[in-house]
């Protein structure tokens, strides 16, 4: 696969993570309801038209009575300085990506508030002041452009990973602009590749060519708003001369291209069209053809390794009289799938027991890493291939109790880097010699709030169809069993993403340290357990996902933890609806409830921004029966007059063109409508996440912190 250099996501990422464009608000809004009958339902769609002059205005207006309420707390002060310290603090862990043998990473602090792209050698990386050269400086060329340029990555081309297409966000929206970057003259590319902003994915095809899925012609978009045409453009030519490869259908979520690499210089183009959420067909692109894959359609390819493609599947898979069970990791080799794509050989690598799931693969030169999950807790193993299709495995040994993510490999090379993190250890990093696994811990962060009191349990709570679900609680060793424990929990409940243990300077700074309860629960919808896991709340079987989340707050009263009167809950974008149905549900369970850039029109939400492509997850109201089921949970359609609601901080970000703020908003003027107590915030840049640099972000968090205090403390 080719090296893909990604921004730090402060935000837990919701859906695709494709870089193709939504349709505007007015097309969207002029959708399926007839305007006339759609404007006597709902009074705010003018709240949808994003940058109108109307809906900013509502906005400064909303923000203004917020932070009148929020910043003039006399510790709001305090917490934003320590917000901002941890935020900025320079001995944050630099992520690693290892290109042309040298570590590239993207780093922002108080003097670099757009960013660096920055390099160092791999021996210099290693110490604890690595030597570092600047390659971009985003915020030198943000003014010399006078654009909000914010870094959303770079893919670089194999084997030579000396050009890079960098893609760069105004503002921290979805869509991009691509142009290509020289890595050893550390400039832009003269005449070389460049693509005007849109959602748009592209892959290498070779040193002088592209595969780019975008909008080629006006109104050539998915009704999910993302491109079905893939083209090939060489280097030098314009838009206009780029060759058609593939065309999908308006009804698809999107289709895009994929470049898979290995260290022995293997590469092969494929297409993926993702006819739903989780659901695509593959092509192998062969020349000027263009050949189906047979992969089941809830398949995707990971990675490859000396020649084999790496897929995971997400479904039971029956091929040539033998059955690969759902949650396997499975190769293929390459050289059979260009003779026969349509009958494929593939072999078991990795079946996850009981209590396990898939999490991730990435490759080094001859190995491959596999990370996975038992019980939530992070495990990696390491994969050598055998000339008979058969693989060694051997388990690195790192701290137990912990996350644990591939931060990046060196595909050309013997060395992994992984990165360590748990909710009262500091965040760690550890290089890995996949030859021997021999393993050396690099960097560690520096503590960012005193945890010698704390510890951390696992429980299990009960649903409501018996089912139990874990979750974690992070506390104070000595806490007393008397229910008046003030306690944040939070989970996300969806699209197969798993929540696990993480360090949070700015949760154990402000909330921990003074003695606050954190709760992470991992609800079904997630993907904790592996696919069955997520898809037991799909659909219109959703509710038990919310069941599972109000189980666990039922299980902490039960247990004397905390009380309703203490309980605060916290979750964003897919976790922000099911904050806002947790709210509708029930407001008895919670005095305070965090809904972050979150889905709160469930009737309209294939009408707003990306939000078509998440049918798959969340059913259409096209289908009778999944519009009664959305009608039912929608908590913009269940707000109602005359309940005892806590008052809610709801946030979203102006530039958020994946979900959209349209949810958000809408909900806030319903509760001011019904004259029901919120408080309201947004932030103008930023896109999916908190803010656009460390200082928006620290702003973000300083507001809920002080927002949880306020509601669930006596202070």
């Amino acid at each position: 696969m080719p090296k893909i250099v990604q921004a730090f996501v402060v935000a837990i990422p919701f859906g695709f993570a494709f870089l193709t464009a939504a349709p505007s608000l007015g097309a969207a809004a002029a959708g399926a309801d007839a305007p006339g009958a759609a404007a006597a339902a709902d009074p705010y769609l003018w709240l949808e038209q994003v940058d109108s002059q109307e809906a900013l205005q509502w906005v400064r207006a909303e923000n203004d009575k917020s932070t009148a309420v929020l910043e003039k707390d006399p510790r709001f002060a305090g917490f934003l300085e320590n917000a901002r310290a941890i935020a900025q603090a320079r001995d944050r862990i630099p992520h690693p990506h290892v290109l042309h043998g040298e570590v590239y990473s993207f780093w922002q602090d108080a003097e670099h508030v757009q960013g660096i792209w920055r390099r160092t050698s791999l021996a210099s990386y290693a110490t604890a002041t690595p030597d570092w050269t600047t390659v971009v400086d985003l915020d030198a060329l943000s003014s010399a452009e006078h654009v909000h340029w914010v870094w959303k990555g770079a893919t670089c081309q194999e084997p030579a990973e000396t050009r890079c297409l960098l893609q760069l966000s105004d503002g921290g929206e979805d869509a991009v602009t691509i142009r290509e970057f020289d890595l050893a003259t550390a400039h832009f590319v003269d005449q070389g590749f460049a693509l005007p902003r849109g959602k748009q994915e592209v892959s290498w095809h070779g040193a002088r060519s592209l595969l780019v899925a975008r909008e080629w012609n006006a109104g050539e978009l998915t009704t999910s708003g993302y491109p079905y045409v893939v083209k090939q453009l060489v280097r030098g030519e314009p838009l206009a001369a780029a060759r058609e490869i593939f065309r999908g259908k308006p009804s698809d979520v999107t289709v895009q291209p994929l470049a898979l690499d290995d260290g022995d210089g293997r590469h092969v183009n494929l297409i993926v069209r993702a006819l739903s959420f989780f659901e695509s067909e593959y092509y192998l692109v062969d020349g000027n053809r263009v050949r189906k894959l047979a992969l089941p359609l809830k398949a995707q390819p990971e990675a490859m390794v000396r020649g084999r493609i790496l897929v995971s599947l997400r479904e039971d898979w029956t091929v040539g009289g033998k059955t690969f069970k759902q949650g396997a990791l499975i190769c293929a080799e390459l050289a059979d799938l260009e003779r026969h794509p349509e009958a494929p050989k593939p072999a078991l690598v990795y079946v996850p027991g009981p209590r396990e799931t898939f999490d991730a693969a990435a490759v080094t030169r001859d190995a491959l890493i596999v990370s996975s999950l038992d019980n939530v807790r992070g495990r990696i193993s390491v994969y050598h291939p055998r000339p008979d299709a058969t693989w060694t495995e051997r388990d690195v040994e790192l701290p137990d109790n912990s996350s644990i993510d591939v931060d990046d490999t060196e595909l050309h090379g013997d060395l992994a880097f992984l990165f360590v993190t748990g909710f009262l250890q500091p965040s760690t990093q550890w290089s890995v010699d996949v030859r021997d696994n021999g393993v050396r811990q690099l960097k560690t962060l520096s503590p960012k709030f005193d945890a010698s009191h704390d510890v951390v349990e696992q429980f299990e709570a009960a649903s409501s169809d018996g089912v139990k679900i874990p979750y974690f609680v992070v506390h104070r060793a000595d806490m007393p069993l008397n229910g008046n424990n003030p306690t944040i929990m939070t989970a996300y409940g969806g699209f197969q993403v798993s929540n696990t243990p993480y360090y949070s300077g700015i949760t154990g700074k402000l909330w921990l340290e003074p003695g606050g309860v954190f709760v992470l629960a991992n609800i079904r919808g997630g993907g904790e357990f592996g696919p069955a896991w997520h898809e037991a709340g799909l659909k219109t079987h959703r509710q038990i996902v919310y069941d599972d989340f109000a189980a666990v707050a039922r299980d902490l009263f039960a247990r004397k933890i905390t009380s309703p009167r203490r309980l605060g809950i916290q979750g964003g974008s897919n976790g922000g609806l099911l904050m806002g149905v947790e709210f509708t549900q029930h407001p008895e369970l919670w005095n305070a409830v965090d809904i972050q850039v979150p889905l709160l029109d469930m009737l309209r939400f294939e009408q707003i921004a990306a939000g078509a492509s998440w049918v798959g997850e969340y059913g259409s109201v096209k289908n009778p029966e999944e519009r009664a089921f959305l009608a039912s949970i929608s908590p913009y359609a269940n707000l109602k007059r005359g309940v005892k609601y806590p008052e809610p901080f709801i946030w979203t970000t102006t530039k958020d063109d994946r979900v959209g703020p349209q949810h958000a908003r809408k909900f806030a003027a319903r509760l001011s409508e019904y004259g029901i107590p919120y408080l309201y915030y947004e932030v103008i840049e930023g896109g999916h996440g908190s803010g656009a640099n460390l200082d928006e972000i620290a702003h973000t968090d300083a507001l809920e912190m002080i927002y949880f205090t306020r509601k669930l403390t006596d202070e």
